[in-house]
């Protein structure tokens, strides 16, 4: 069964609460740092994940890693009510559909632009100002490389994907003389 509508329903209702506390951003910033080291550390999933883990080790484990993470307020109450669910594999979905939900209250567009090389400031600067002027929204850039596009750039918006690359033509080119 797809985890998608499970981490949909509780990153709705935390990014709502959130909304109504005006805590929206630390709470988000409690449940992207577990979601971070909960993704990142195959050793934490299998003990949390384990049924044959005593309980109260399981629930020791998480509060200690909470304690470090200092997690408090509503973001360890959501952390220790996944725990009880046993959903705690859906955080790192959650995390990201809090940032989203959150980026669309702000007005904030994500975008990656990958280039075979670094390119200079300026034309990040440019390129964001342009992104903001077609879509009237604010952009958040995230800059990537990528040697393997030869030259250019592809710039990733959402679900679109603007592909100026030397890479991206020459696939062109190469599906049109074949197919």
């Amino acid at each position: 069964m797809s985890q998608a509508p499970v981490a949909d329903r509780y990153a709705r209702a935390i990014f709502e609460l959130g909304v109504e506390t005006n805590q929206l951003a630390a709470i988000t910033e409690q449940v992207r740092r577990f979601a971070q080291v909960y993704a990142s550390s195959a050793e934490l999933r299998a003990v949390l994940e384990n049924p044959v883990v005593e309980l109260e080790k399981r629930e020791a484990i998480l509060a200690d890693v909470a304690a470090r993470l200092s997690l408090s307020g509503h973001g360890l109450n959501l952390i220790r009510l996944l725990s009880s669910r046993k959903k705690l594999r859906v955080v790192p979905d959650i995390a990201r559909r809090l940032d989203r939900f959150s980026d669309e209250k702000a007005g904030v567009v994500r975008a990656t632009v990958t280039s075979a090389r670094p390119m200079p400031d300026s034309f990040y600067q440019k390129l964001v100002a342009e992104l903001e002027s077609a879509t009237a929204r604010k952009i958040v850039l995230e800059r990537k490389e990528d040697p393997s596009l030869i030259a250019g750039f592809v710039t990733r918006i959402g679900d679109n994907t603007i592909d100026g690359s030397v890479k991206g033509r020459l696939t062109e080119i190469e599906r049109q003389l074949v197919g």
